[in-house]
């Protein structure tokens, strides 16, 4: 019994207000009680990519920039994001995690950050994917940005985009 969501979510009624969660009554910031729902297997699927000038993805493939292997080190920030994010966001719940998937994609011109998170517990993973997902691209932009800053110190080449929530999926625990 699989319950997989576009990444949108779902908005029955219409009115995107209706389905604010982290408000009470009188509009003020509360977290979400969710003592009383079951336990259930969750998995959710985020991506994300960062564009680099040629010359930088060539750096990074031949493991030619200076502060270390650009990948590896994404990977660990992350993983660390993943399980740090219920400190960084506020109403989101410190959940267990049982396991976190990374995967990186050298293109040409970018370089592609899938992370997949799952737990079992009583809330989704979404904003730990996400959370994965930037600050991995975070941690590759900080990683080459000697190679892509330009003569006037910024960055015209350097870009993240196209950050997302790509698949979310629930199921019931055998049981």
């Amino acid at each position: 019994m699989r319950d997989e969501q576009p990444a949108g979510g779902d908005d029955s009624s219409g009115d995107p207000t209706d389905d604010l969660t982290h408000t009470d009554a009188s509009g003020e910031v509360r977290m979400v009680d969710v003592g009383d729902k079951p336990d259930t297997s969750r998995r959710a699927v985020a991506r994300g990519e960062i564009r680099l000038t040629e010359s930088t993805i060539a750096a990074v493939e031949a493991d030619e920039i200076g502060k270390g292997d650009v990948l590896a080190t994404a990977r660990v920030g992350a993983v660390q994001a993943v399980k740090h994010t219920w400190e960084t966001i506020p109403m989101c719940h410190q959940i267990p995690i049982t396991n976190v998937d990374t995967d990186f994609a050298v293109e040409r011109d970018r370089i592609e950050l899938t992370v997949a998170v799952e737990t079992t517990g009583k809330t989704g993973c979404e904003m730990e994917a996400l959370e994965g997902v930037t600050t991995g691209l975070n941690v590759v932009w900080d990683m080459v940005k000697a190679a892509e800053k330009d003569a006037d110190g910024g960055y015209p080449d350097t870009q993240i985009a196209n950050v997302e929530v790509v698949a979310k999926e629930k199921r019931a625990l055998d049981g």
